[in-house]
């Protein structure tokens, strides 16, 4: 999408960095008009969307109360998988192919590898009619995908009990992407292409008229625009509490990495994809042992709501069990290695898993953008372009992702569910 000289780790880092130090001097300088457009939130849909718009000549300023991909984020953390399985879903299935050729362009202009190609496998307990129309959607998009037997997985990845397994869908040009890596040198790009990125918390929007205009940042600095995208995540709810209210529910996934035995490569790439157990009722899923964090493992069924602001992120000792005893299952040789490391990841759930993107109900200038439902990351480019041909007035509203088609929901004991 741009310029293509090798940019190293230092000036990616660099360029974060720095990126408080160029606002400043560019915020003395700017009119009083302010920017073309103010992006509110700089996880990967934000970070992404920023830069869409620059590429198409608007100036933006890209903010964040904590940082691209920060500890709290729904984009930070280590691996999120990109993957064209979708059940058969064009849109999904199409969004994530596009956006996988703009991720693999992305890391190959960098030092650090923002993707990894470790394929991606997905099991079933059985063939059906679904899964062949999903196989066939993916071939005629020219996606590379493949059916396997249980004697040919079972051949392929000896070190992988397939019991009870029916039929697998290898797709071997699918992989990890690097999450708080990538959207830290997208946002290292926006910057260095000359926009506008600042650390500022800002106040839940108010306006009278038609039109948002302005936005306060808690620090009591007004920001003007001729409009504004707010891809804030978890906090959607908070900065809008009467237009998505509980449309978007936070909740907490545990994640675990196991340390294979010193030299053992068998759950490494290129001997090991990453995989998701679709016939598990919690739908576990992982990674290999990438860069050397160790194998990942966690379940994307249900998860325990909570506060962005408030949640505790230690994991707890329930939720290590239940892995370990998945491992014992399906990773036998893992079962009892000792945990390299535990974390939390966050999503921020719809009713139906679908996004959530839409102009404001009240403000013509104003785009919300969220609910990625722990799917969303690898689509990032695909919601951008999505989003900048709304706000141009050139796109296709697609009817699953405005406000309208979500409802306020809260499932039962405060559990919901998600999806990888």
């Amino acid at each position: 999408m741009t310029d293509r000289r090798p940019v190293s780790r230092r000036d990616v880092l660099g360029g974060i960095a720095v990126a408080g130090a160029l606002t400043a001097r560019s915020a003395q300088a700017r009119p009083a008009k302010g920017q073309d457009v103010v992006v509110v939130g700089a996880g990967v849909f934000g970070a992404w969307t920023a830069l869409v718009l620059q590429h198409r000549g608007a100036k933006v300023l890209l903010l964040d109360a904590w940082g691209a991909a920060h500890s709290r984020a729904s984009s930070g953390g280590e691996t999120r998988l990109i993957r064209t399985e979708y059940g058969g879903d064009p849109l999904y299935t199409r969004w994530a192919w596009d956006s996988l050729a703009e991720w693999k362009a992305l890391s190959a202009r960098h030092e650090s590898p923002l993707f990894h190609e470790t394929g991606a496998l997905y099991i079933y307990p059985k063939n059906d009619a679904k899964i062949d129309r999903s196989i066939a959607l993916q071939r005629s998009m020219g996606i590379p995908v493949e059916k396997m037997a249980p004697d040919d997985l079972a051949r392929r990845w000896p070190q992988m009990s397939f019991a009870g397994v029916g039929v697998g869908l290898l797709q071997p040009t699918m992989g990890a992407l690097m999450a708080r890596r990538a959207v830290q040198t997208l946002v290292a790009d926006f910057v260095k292409a000359g926009g506008t990125f600042r650390q500022l918390s800002v106040e839940p929007p108010q306006a009278g008229g038609s039109k948002l205009t302005t936005i306060v940042a808690t620090s009591r600095e007004r920001l003007n625009a001729d409009r504004f995208v707010f891809a804030c995540g978890p906090w959607l709810a908070k900065l809008f509490p009467n237009v998505i209210g509980a449309r978007i529910v936070p909740i907490r996934k545990d994640v675990f990495f196991f340390s294979p035995e010193a030299g053992d490569g068998r759950f490494a790439p290129p001997h090991m994809p990453a995989w998701v157990d679709a016939g598990d009722p919690d739908l576990h899923y992982g990674f290999p042992d990438i860069e050397a964090r160790g194998f990942k493992i966690a379940l994307d069924g249900p998860g325990e709501a909570v506060d962005p602001d408030t949640d505790d992120r230690r994991v707890g000792d329930r939720a290590l069990a239940d892995a370990c005893a998945y491992l014992r299952r399906r990773f036998p040789a893992l079962a009892e290695r000792p945990l390299a490391e535990q974390r939390v990841c966050q999503y921020e759930n719809t009713d139906d898993r679908n996004f959530l993107i839409d102009r404001h109900p009240a403000w013509a200038d104003t785009w919300v953008v969220g609910g990625g439902s722990g799917h969303g990351f690898k689509h990032g480019l695909a919601v951008a372009r999505y989003v900048a041909d709304l706000m141009a007035g050139t796109g296709k509203i697609e009817t699953r992702f405005a406000l309208a088609s979500h409802k306020a929901w809260q499932a039962a004991s405060g559990r919901a569910t998600g999806r990888a």
